[in-house]
């Protein structure tokens, strides 16, 4: 079981430096907007991911007028302590584990975080591209064998462009190598989304209006073996291969699938209002959560921002309850008597022009 002790910030966005002991169990952050609340749980995804879950602009993490950013914790396993450390300057990344830089692949997987986050709406109303994103990410993250079928495929995909872009000779190969590749990860992420779906269903209570959530790949043949999903990819593949002629481009496969994500048995995009989104982004996390401790037999660290914001205090309350009695969490918000009720989970901080205090 991975817990973060604690946690160092220099620099990130509008924080100059931070320093804070984490308990265990929760972590509530309160402070008014624009205060520096969910940088704190970015940064703890920064150091899970060496990526921000808000923005793909990394200058913009670096607070103005700062040359670089840096963000450490130290996390407790069961058997050893380890410092976990990125740095970011403008157009460069260090990973470090222990003080040493490691490359990326001897970092990533020594921390998983979930994300319930505003800023991650776009999975419920932004395009297919951010839904199949935020799939395989998921994925990659539990099991080695999908990180390498999207690495692998993304290769064959560019290769397999080029090769209908210029009409070399050698499309044949690589339109067999695209259909092989293709349906590994089809399959991969079919049964990553039949275990979320599953999950979502076993958390129905904490649907705020009782409505029916559901995530689904409409295009997936009923049979998400991979040789299904090889002849439907070859097939779909020979129907398209004019319009893929005169484009120069791949018009099918995973990296065009569309996943369908709905309220009430209707598309999230297509008329959900902003609190349905958000509590069907909750239901997301909260499933992500569940399947990665089944699979992994750990906890994955919660980040929770601005959580009470569409959920009464008695039900939210109840969902950090549940939250942390299966491993630690950092939520967010601005509402200090709901935050004073949550203290009772863990440690209360306050917030105030990027400075962080222990209540």
């Amino acid at each position: 079981m991975v817990l973060l002790r604690e946690l160092e910030i220099r620099d990130l966005r509008n924080i100059r430096h931070a320093g804070v002991e984490l308990h265990p169990a929760l972590n509530v952050f309160v402070g008014r907007n624009a205060q520096g609340k969910t940088s704190l749980l970015e940064a703890v995804g920064l150091i899970a991911r060496g990526r921000s879950f808000r923005t793909d602009d990394t200058p913009a993490l670096i607070r103005r007028g700062a040359s670089a950013l840096l963000a450490r914790t130290s996390a407790a396993t069961t058997s050893r302590d380890t410092a976990l450390e990125v740095e970011l300057q403008r157009g460069k990344r260090w990973l470090r584990v222990d003080g040493h830089e490691v490359p990326a692949r001897d970092y990533h997987g020594r921390l998983e975080v979930v994300v319930y986050s505003t800023d991650r709406l776009r999975v419920a109303r932004g395009s297919m591209r951010e839904r199949r994103l935020f799939l395989d990410r998921g994925g990659s993250a539990l099991w080695p064998s999908y990180r390498r079928a999207v690495r692998d495929f993304e290769r064959v995909l560019a290769q397999r462009n080029v090769a209908l872009a210029e009409r070399r000779r050698d499309l044949g190969a690589w339109s067999e190598r695209f259909v092989e590749l293709g349906a590994c990860l089809r399959a991969r992420r079919a049964v990553y989304v039949e275990r979320l779906r599953h999950a979502m269903e076993a958390r129905r209570g904490f649907r705020p209006s009782g409505e029916v959530y559901d995530l689904r790949l409409p295009t997936a043949p009923d049979n998400a073996s991979e040789d299904a999903q090889r002849e439907a990819l070859a097939s779909a593949l020979e129907r398209a291969r004019p319009q893929e002629d005169r484009a120069g481009r791949s018009l099918v496969g995973p990296h065009r699938d569309e996943v369908a994500l709905t309220v009430d048995g209707h598309d999230a995009a297509d008329g959900a209002s902003a609190g349905q989104a958000r509590s069907l982004l909750l239901a997301l996390a909260l499933a992500t959560l569940a399947v990665h401790r089944e699979e992994t037999g750990e906890p994955a660290v919660a980040l929770l921002d601005d959580l009470d914001s569409e959920l009464d205090e008695e039900r939210a309350d109840q969902l950090c309850a549940e939250v942390v009695a299966r491993g630690q969490a950092l939520v967010t918000t601005a509402h200090p008597a709901w935050a004073e009720r949550l203290a009772r989970h863990g440690r209360l901080f306050e917030v105030s022009g990027g400075d962080v205090r222990c209540a």
